[in-house]
């Protein structure tokens, strides 16, 4: 998000997902951080916008407050009133008027430069409520596809809806994060332990699947792991079960002949030539065949 999108790219796009209200809490950790970073100049983006569906224009005020400067961020009030009952001006249902709304709060930001801003919509699961899912999955894919765009973000309560939405969303983003708490008596101790996978497609088309622990207390959301490992895509460990199906498969090379001999030809010579070496291996004990028998009658092709 930081870095943003090289020029003829798609800007990258987050998905936040959860099934408990600690996605919340995640999105709120992305947002102020990405806001610093607009503000000490290390971000791409000059600029930020904020798409309020969740919590009010003044929860994320109060967020912001410290380290960064009011002016780097603003928000587009869409939960106060997302139906436009009252003023009649913006009304959610509408996509396209949304996607206008959007892009001009952020004209601000990019001026007559090549400078680029970045979006963040707090909840998507809010705007499912009220439109389409191939509408608000042409919103978010339009705005990454924006020149104006340096990246964008969304959360999303994957619980609360089919698993193709999931899937839609999945496919306009570049990196998937999953939220998924382990303790889930988090309310009762103002804290949780969560596991965070993310799923990441890089340029060259691979997928990169990382895993993070966090830990959400009443300061915030801190990350355990800061040194993201890449995890297999495939089970190193077996199971109980697996390791007694593997004890009962028989490899080619050994013999089940209730106390014949072992025999074991070493492939260095070929047997036509009658050079090639013949090992033989006692069954039942180690003892070797007697000198006078002749190992050529034993031996099977």
């Amino acid at each position: 998000l930081r870095d943003g999108c090289l020029e003829g790219e798609h800007a990258p796009a987050l998905t936040i997902e959860d099934s408990l209200p600690l996605g919340s809490h995640v999105f709120d950790h992305f947002l102020a951080n990405l806001a610093s970073q607009i503000a000490d100049g290390t971000s791409q983006a000059r600029g930020l916008v904020l798409v309020a569906l969740n919590r009010s224009p003044s929860f994320y005020i109060d967020l912001l407050r410290k380290g960064v400067d009011a002016s780097l961020v603003r928000i587009l009030d869409c939960y106060s009133d997302p139906l436009d009952w009252k003023d009649r001006i913006r009304d959610v249902r509408d996509i396209n008027k949304l996607l206008s709304s959007v892009l001009d709060l952020g004209k601000g930001f990019v001026g007559q430069g090549k400078t680029r801003f970045a979006v963040a919509v707090d909840l998507v699961s809010n705007l499912l409520r009220h439109t389409s899912l191939p509408s608000v999955a042409g919103l978010l894919n339009n705005l990454r596809s924006n020149d104006q765009i340096s990246c964008i973000f969304w959360l999303i309560h994957s619980d609360l809806h089919e698993p193709r939405v999931s899937t839609a969303l999945a496919y306009v983003s570049t990196v998937v994060a999953s939220v998924q708490p382990r303790d889930f008596l988090w309310l009762e101790k103002n804290s949780c332990k969560a596991k965070f996978y993310v799923r990441l497609k890089r340029r060259n088309g691979r997928v990169k699947l990382l895993a993070e622990e966090l830990h959400m207390d009443q300061v915030g959301v801190k990350f355990v792991n800061k040194s993201l490992l890449p995890k297999v895509q495939f089970n190193l460990q077996l199971s109980d079960q697996e390791r007694v199906d593997r004890a009962k498969v028989v490899l080619p090379y050994e013999h089940q002949g209730n106390g014949e001999a072992i025999q074991i030809y070493d492939g260095r010579r070929s047997l036509s030539d009658g050079n090639g070496e013949i090992h033989y291996i006692r069954d039942s004990d180690d003892e070797q065949p007697d000198s006078d028998e002749d190992p050529d009658d034993d031996l099977n092709i």
